[in-house]
């Protein structure tokens, strides 16, 4: 990956997801944009939360410039996220995107109303999940500003 994204240093992606397969499946659909992303994950809401306030063992991770979230997650599930960050100063400014595998309408109106930034249901089969990860990417680290990043 060569291309530097944001302020010279490639981009940071939170990807909360309890299913390895689609971790991998993320994984090497960024791999594939061919754009500087490093990609870090977490398997529920809970340590999604711990790693956006930088407790614990996640006490020196780097603020994600983008949030790409699960909504059926064990422990805390992607609406209490969404919850969370609203009511957070310090994060209500970061970019979520909700990523999941629900196309019901109350998720699609709930997720919204709780103020992601777009909703993306999971296609079945391995190209066309990628074609929306790199399409993904393609918006959110070469044609939208995001915020200044200050860690």
């Amino acid at each position: 990956m060569s291309n530097v994204l944001i302020n010279g240093r490639p981009a940071e992606v939170l990807l909360a997801e309890d299913n390895d397969n689609d971790v991998e499946l993320t994984r090497i659909s960024f791999e594939q944009a061919r754009l500087a992303i490093n990609l870090h994950r977490v398997a529920n809401g809970e340590e999604c939360m711990a790693y956006l306030r930088k407790e614990g063992i996640y006490a020196n991770v780097i603020t994600p410039d983008l949030l790409l979230l699960d909504l059926h997650m064990p422990r805390m599930d992607g609406f209490e996220v969404l919850k969370e960050i609203e009511c957070d100063e310090s994060l209500k400014h970061l970019p979520v995107v909700v990523l999941t595998s629900s196309e019901a309408d109350k998720d699609v109106l709930m997720a919204y109303k709780l103020h992601c930034n777009s909703y993306l249901a999971k296609p079945i089969g391995f190209e066309k999940f990628s074609q929306i990860i790199q399409s993904l990417a393609g918006y959110w680290f070469t044609l939208v500003i995001l915020p200044t990043n200050n860690d």
